[in-house]
């Protein structure tokens, strides 16, 4: 028996994300966020909202559209506390679709769960 060295081809090590496959996600949000964007829900949203946002005043609050599609995954979702639903939100990658975050953009810290105006 030959005391060889046994050589194995290391594999790459980076994966690039056109290459991984694709989830069709969480149908119920899918299907929730065709309904919101049919009806124009972001833009009411911001329309209600602008009387409660000031131009400049510290860090700027989410956009109305996601501060309330956050809120309502806490809510079906039975999360209690804005860290649950920050923490659900960097986690999921639906949720994260369904929120309009990317997957190159950081998910909402706890402490800008904030009402607009709040």
């Amino acid at each position: 028996m030959a005391m060889g060295k046994r050589r194995r081809e290391q594999a790459p090590m980076w994966v690039a994300a056109t290459d991984l496959p694709a989830s069709p996600g969480h149908p119920f949000y899918t299907k929730l966020n065709a309904i919101l964007h049919d009806a124009g829900f972001d833009r009411f949203a911001e329309e209600e909202c602008r009387q409660f946002y000031a131009p400049v005043m510290g860090r700027p609050s989410l956009p109305p559209g996601r501060y309330f599609r956050l809120l309502l995954v806490g809510y079906f979702e039975g999360l209690d506390s804005e860290r649950g639903i920050a923490w659900r939100a960097a986690d999921s990658l639906a949720v994260r679709s369904f929120v309009g975050l990317g997957l190159d953009t950081a998910a909402p810290d706890h402490s800008r769960f904030r009402a607009p105006g709040g």
